[in-house]
This record gives C-alpha cells, structure tokens and sequence, in this order.
C-alpha cells in the first residue's frame, strides 16, 4: 500500500516512527548513514525511472524526435547514459534500481548486494565518487537486526513519489531527508546531531543575508541545510540558482557524504571538502559574497597551539585555547570579498566576555565590520541548551548595496519571538521570522519595507561610540531597553518608591536568615 505525502508534516513523521522500530539496537549514528543512504538511493531510483518513462513515451510520439518504431533504437535510447545525466538525472544499473531491492529484500546477502550497487553507480556517476555509504553487509543492521534493512527497503517503496498525489509539495523526498536529519540530531544528541541547524533558525540567517548570486560560504558545513536554504530562498524570490557558487568545508566524513547526498537530491553542486576549517583550510583564497554558518558553541582544544604566528586570518589575535569562537568569527572574516557579509549563530557568551575574547571583539567593532545582533529564544537548538545569538558582520556598511551604515549597528533583542512546540522546545514561526527580518531590512534602507524606527525592548541602532561606553559588550537587551507592559500606568515615582520598599525588606529578610544559619551552626559545633 502506497504511503501518500501530506502538508502538515504527518508522512515524515509515520515514516520516522516506523524506521525507528526497525533500528533496534543499532546506534543512532550509524543508523543515520545507512537510512539517509537508502533514502538518497530511491530518490535516484525514483528520479531515473521517471526519465526512463519519459523517454518511453516520447519514442512511441510522432511528433518526437525521439520516436522510432525500431525496438533496438527504442531500447538504444532508453540505456543512452548521456540522456540521463543532460536532465541532471544519475544513470542507474539494472542491478542498483529500487524495484531489484524490493525484489530481493529477503534475500541473506541484501546488505552486499546494496553496496555493489553503491560501488556500481559511483563508476556510472563519478560527481557521487566517495559519497554513497557502503558497509551496510558490515554494519549492526545486518548483525542485529536481520529484519532492518528489508524493512527500510519496504518502507521507502511504498511511498508516492509522482507528482499528483495530492501533497502539493513536489520536493517530497527532500522534507523527507530534512526531516530524518533533525529526528537523527534530537535522538543522538551531540554525537549523532552535531552537525544539525534547526530550519527555522536558518531560514532567518538566509532571509537576513539574501544570498541571491554570488560565492555562499559555509566553513562548518555539516549536513548543508544552509546551502539548500539559499536554494530556496532564491526560488521563492523568482531568483536563478545557476547565479550561486557553493563552497564548504566539513571535518567529518560521514556528515561530508550527507551534505553531497542532500546537495545532489535538489539539483546542487558544490564544492565541499574535508577537513578541520581552522588546521587545514581548504578554501584558502576564496573570498566569499556571503559566509552563513553554526560553528561548534565554545569549542575547546581547537589547535591554537598548531596556529602559525603569521597566520593571516587572526589579525586581531589568537583567541584562548579552551575556547574558539572568536577563531571561528575571524576565519569567517578573513573569507569575505569586498561587500561580503557573514551571518552566523553564536553562544550568548561571544557578546560579553573579556580579556582577550573582548579585545578582539573590540577590534572587530572599531574596524565596523558588526552589522548586527541578533538575540535568539532559550530552546531553539535539539542538541544544547546553551543561549545563542546570531552575529551579522560586513565587509561593506558604506559601500553595498544597501545605504551607507558606517558607524552604525543594529541591536535587535528576539528573545520572545517564538513559539513553543513541546515543554523542552521552541521554534521561530514564519511571523516571528519576518518581524526580525523586516526591521533589519528597514535598517538598511531596502526599498519596499517601511522606514526604520527604533523600537523599545525589541531594536535599536546604536553608534560605535554607544558601544565603547557600554565596555563593547554587544548584548542587545543592554541596548533596546525594557519595554514596557501593556495597561501599566502606575506613575515611575510610586513604582520606584514601591520597589524600593520591597528591595529593603527582602534585604532585612535576607540578614535575618544569614543570622538564624550562623546560630545555627554554632549550635552543630562549627
């Protein structure tokens, strides 16, 4: 029975839920590569035979270039390899096609028979050499779980694929992948879901940068979710994504080959290396429109000790060894062209700390190259509960394309632009992210949005000299202000009297309970 899609996110979460029970014991992080791979393998399978049906079709069409009625000349151009990959489609073998699995999922040896497929396509398919995961005859899933694999294999066949059936949604398979690379980040936590970004947090940095053509950036690319968000962004703005480049830079090999499957499901190409970004850049001399991306939160042990003195890339200093974040922000710096902007997600602490943390950020903010500071909502992030913020940096404040902000800095405190989904967990709504993106978009001068008015407890432009005052400490709440409480008319005398009065007593509370503990003790011997 056939598994139709849905537009309230249902069909993702049955197919979780059901690949889920079929995991058993297998760890999460294994798991993650071997049903991600199974997913990509049916999206080429499905996107193949779609193109096989079509050049079928026009071959028995009088009107087609293509028709013939010679079953030789037929069967020729239906196995033309170059028919396939002009339409972007991979050319698949007989024995990698998704109806061979189906065919053979009871079979003992259906673990080695997906990797030969696997080996088979990357030798048809050089762009996927190295990317498609093999081992699935190694992995637990084999060894544990002897049901697993024909599970998954079941499991994905039965979904409807063609479009016309009823979702509306034609990229079915890629909210599927999205949703399963979010599920594998809430259930393996750091160690299987360091690499995710919630989509909502993203959706914002793009909507912030408007990356419509150019060299986009990600040194810390993880699963691509900021390269695909660009995609989107473009499309739904009437833009055209051949005016893109993609570059990235991921560490981890496994998340490497997530990243290209996840690229080449939506028609992407990029160029995305491996390796650690600060040791061993790969992208050494690009200068990038635009930079977006979620560096690890306050890494430490990121290598300082192996930096060159001369290292160009830290010319405001050498952050400390137990924490990287203000390595990460200069990396992202030293990457962008004239004009170029960075948007990236950063702890809390990156807006206040000193000593030589604060010392750079005070040199980044006399060179004027923070263009804005976003505070986000607690809960936003499945895998740490640590508070982030969002660092908007520009090389081009007086020289872009928007009007001349030298000097100047947007403060925008979002803390309470959410909504909750469950106890533990909270996003940012459509309508959150626009009120944000609308006020930076006002600050900037953009044509078609109203013109920018501070606006207390949410915004606030501030002067480079605003922020020395305040020790250039970046914190948007020190800037915006309070905003005050809708039907509060009380008069800022008596309030201030009121509180004070409350302050005096719960300090006279306070020494009572230091007194009644001291005697208490004395009375214990101590």
């Amino acid at each position: 029975m056939a598994i139709a899609g849905d537009s309230n996110g249902e069909l993702e979460k049955k197919l979780w839920e059901t690949a889920e029970k079929l995991r058993g014991p297998v760890d999460p992080s294994e798991y993650k590569d071997f049903a991600l791979g199974l997913l990509f393998l049916k999206s080429m399978s499905d996107s193949f035979e779609a193109r096989r049906e079509e050049l079928e079709e026009k071959t028995r069409d009088e009107d087609s270039r293509y028709y013939t009625e010679d079953e030789k000349e037929r069967e020729y151009i239906l196995t033309d390899k170059d028919e396939y990959k002009s339409e972007n489609v991979f050319y698949l073998p007989e024995d990698a096609r998704w109806q061979y699995f189906v065919d053979n999922a009871t079979d003992p040896q259906i673990g080695k028979k997906i990797d030969d497929a696997m080996r088979a396509i990357e030798e048809e398919n050089p762009r996927l050499k190295g990317i498609l995961p093999k081992g699935y005859s190694r992995s637990s899933l084999s060894d544990n779980s002897s049901d697993a694999l024909e599970g998954l294999i079941n499991l994905f066949a039965d979904l409807e694929m063609e479009a016309g059936n009823g979702d509306g949604d034609e990229d079915i398979f890629g909210r599927i992948y999205e949703y399963f690379i979010k599920q594998f980040a809430m259930e393996g936590g750091q160690k299987g879901g360091e690499f995710y970004t919630p989509k909502s947090v993203v959706e914002l940095m793009v909507e912030v940068l408007e990356p419509y053509e150019g060299r986009i950036f990600d040194p810390f690319s993880g699963s691509g979710g900021m390269f695909v968000q660009s995609q989107k962004f473009i499309e739904s703005h009437g833009g055209d994504t051949d005016k893109i480049s993609i570059y990235g830079q991921e560490i981890k090999e496994s998340t490497l080959q997530i990243s290209k499957m996840n690229l080449y499901l939506r028609g992407l190409d990029g160029n995305i290396k491996q390796g650690d970004s600060i040791l061993n850049d790969q992208h050494k001399g690009l200068e990038a429109d635009y930079v977006i991306t979620n560096p690890p939160f306050n890494m430490s042990e990121w290598g300082k000790d192996s930096i060159a003195d001369d290292d160009p890339r830290f010319r405001y200093g050498l952050a400390p060894s137990n924490n990287a974040n203000y390595a990460f922000i200069q990396h992202m710096i030293s990457h962008l062209g004239n004009d170029g902007m960075a948007a990236t997600v950063m702890a809390n602490g990156a807006m206040s700390v000193q000593s030589k943390e604060g010392e750079i950020r005070q040199s980044i903010i006399e060179d004027d190259l923070l263009d804005a500071v976003i505070a986000l909502p607690k809960e936003l992030f499945f895998t740490t509960s640590i508070p982030a913020c969002i660092f908007i940096l520009s090389k081009g404040k007086d020289s872009d394309k928007y009007r001349d902000r030298g000097g100047e800095t947007l403060f925008v405190d979002a803390r309470e632009e959410y909504e909750s989904i469950n106890r533990t967990q909270n996003t940012l709504t459509e309508d959150n992210i626009n009120r944000i993106v609308e006020k930076v978009r006002a600050y900037r001068g953009e044509d078609g949005v109203d013109e920018y008015e501070d606006e207390t407890g949410f915004c606030k432009v501030a002067e480079i000299e605003d922020i020395a005052d305040n020790r250039h400490i970046i914190t948007p709440g020190r800037y915006v202000g309070i905003k005050e409480k809708e039907g509060d008319d009380e008069p800022f005398e008596v309030k201030m009297e009121r509180l004070s009065a409350d302050l005096r007593e719960n300090f006279q509370k306070s020494n009572e309970l230091q007194d009644q503990i001291e005697k208490n003790l004395e009375v214990l011997g101590f």
